[in-house]
């Protein structure tokens, strides 16, 4: 039994819909965020739904809360409900016009220069939508820290996340002439072990020998987790970057830069939209795809190869 005596009670869609955000990003803190409200507020809207249902719904514990039994049960019937209830409203608003808040991460390399035109004009058109988007380059969670959706780059790690391809990331590896002119320029993917590189971190560099992928491990004694920062200091010669085109165009169009080993590009990747795991997207997160898909299909000098 879900619960033990209902009677005639009735249940605010309020308080369905943030249980549901509790129980998918595990705690009351990021669903407050999420929600955009205070943690009391959530704590007193899961007390009324569980005394109005008559059963305990989420066991609270110090990392969090998490679903009983029958909490579980009931998840599936309250997001079900609120997805319909979202797609009911959806077609009674006035046709394209968007409400609520949209929390977004995008990158701080892209965010600002290639995607924050988009989310300006998405504000524009909707002025009845918030929109509260964070520029940074660490991977965000998004379900607990309670954002809509996030833009990301590269090549995407397996997770539960859904996402959406929005544009082409083609790179190059690069280097300053001052650089090339001292150590050389590698001829192959086994030389870049003997070169300096600018690093995110300690990744490895997936470069394409015609159709076969040959991974390698490069060193530096430069990183950063900023595409910008990392372009900045390869035109200042303290290495071989392997970035993005759109964050090179400039500099190789001026000659700071130069293309290092074109017979072996790395490896393309992309640009995504992701979301939380769910059957509905939230509408105002597939207007804000469409509008980024719509912003890439018209400014492809800065996505081509």
């Amino acid at each position: 039994m879900l619960c033990r005596n209902t009677g005639n009670t009735k249940l605010d869609i309020e308080e369905l819909e943030t249980f549901v955000e509790v129980a998918d990003s595990g705690g009351i803190s990021p669903a407050a965020r999420r929600l955009g409200v205070s943690k009391s507020i959530v704590s007193r809207r899961l007390l009324r739904l569980e005394s109005a249902l008559g059963v305990q719904l989420l066991a609270r514990t110090t990392r969090g809360a998490a679903l009983t039994e029958a909490g579980t049960t009931f998840r599936e019937h309250a997001a079900r409900i609120r997805d319909e209830l979202e797609l009911a409203k959806d077609t009674l608003l006035p046709t394209g016009e968007l409400c609520g808040r949209l929390r977004i991460a995008m990158p701080l390399s892209f965010g600002p220069t290639h995607f924050a035109p988009v989310l300006a004009k998405m504000a524009q058109r909707h002025p009845q939508l918030q929109i509260n988007a964070c520029y940074s380059d660490r991977f965000v969670d998004l379900i607990a820290e309670g954002f809509d959706c996030a833009i990301r780059l590269g090549l995407l790690p397996d997770s539960n996340l859904i996402a959406k391809h929005i544009a082409p990331i083609h790179g190059k590896l690069v280097a300053s002439p001052a650089y090339i002119k001292m150590h050389g320029a590698p001829e192959t993917p086994e030389d870049i072990a003997f070169h300096q590189a600018v690093l995110q971190g300690t990744e490895s560099w997936h470069l394409m020998d015609g159709d076969k992928i040959v991974t390698v491990q490069p060193q530096g004694r430069f990183k950063s987790d900023n595409g910008i920062a990392l372009t900045a200091a390869a035109a200042e010669g303290l290495g071989i970057g392997c970035l993005p085109n759109c964050l090179t165009l400039e500099y190789l169009v001026s000659g700071a830069l130069v293309p290092v080993m074109p017979q072996y590009p790395p490896k393309s990747g992309g640009a995504f939209v992701v979301r939380p795991p769910g059957s509905y997207p939230d509408r105002k997160v597939r207007v804000l795809t469409e509008m980024l898909i719509e912003h890439v299909q018209s400014n492809p000098h800065l996505w081509e190869e």
